[in-house]
């Protein structure tokens, strides 16, 4: 099998190993799911953690979708219109069962993976989101970024949380994801003017 393909395949594998048995879990193990030997797997990635930052590269940060900064700044769209597009599509290619345990697996591991992915990736997609709702509800952005990122985690952490629920707490609903979702948006949008003061005319 040529490396590059190789890699993929073990790549492949070491997300589906580590979102199901951790990060401590061990690579000989991890190595036998992957069909290969634990030789063969340190030739193509030197040690465990550069293993670790690989699937990270390609399975976390690497399924979120540069096109998405562009289409929510698409202002011919209305932004609950924009909103819902997102994070429906967030919802389906991103915060999938596997990637949701992976990404809490790392965390209590206390690997850098959540840290770095929501410094980023995350807070870039929050100032596009304040910017874009503030503009169109003519309200004025908090002079404190932090405080500004805050109010958008409360639509963002809202959407996590439920794939936290329907995968990880296995919470069966009769309401569908995108239904939860337009709610979380019509709710957020409407929060920001009870919180944030108008553009001065």
């Amino acid at each position: 099998m040529p490396a590059a393909e190789r890699r993929e395949q073990i790549l492949k594998k070491a997300f589906e190993f580590f979102s199901e048995y951790g990060l401590t879990a061990q690579t000989r193990a991890l190595a036998e799911s992957c069909g290969v030997s634990q030789r063969l797997l340190y030739s193509i990635f030197p040690n465990k953690s550069a293993l670790i930052n690989a699937v990270y590269e390609t399975t976390i940060a690497g399924v979120f979708k540069a096109v998405w900064f562009v289409q929510l700044q698409d202002r011919s769209k209305p932004i609950e219109q924009r909103l819902k597009d997102f994070y429906c599509e967030y919802y389906d290619t991103v915060l999938t069962r596997s990637w949701m345990r992976l990404f809490l697996y790392a965390s209590l591991a206390e690997v850098e993976m959540a840290p770095t992915y929501i410094g980023s990736i995350i807070k870039h997609l929050l100032d596009i989101v304040m910017k874009e709702a503030l503009d169109e509800a003519g309200l004025q952005s908090p002079i404190d970024q932090a405080q500004a990122q805050e109010i958008c985690w409360i639509l963002h952490g809202a959407v996590s949380h439920l794939a936290i629920r329907r995968h990880i707490y296995r919470d069966q609903t009769a309401l569908n994801v995108e239904k939860v979702i337009e709610l979380q948006i019509k709710s957020f949008l409407a929060g920001l003017k009870s919180i944030l003061p108008a553009n001065a005319t």
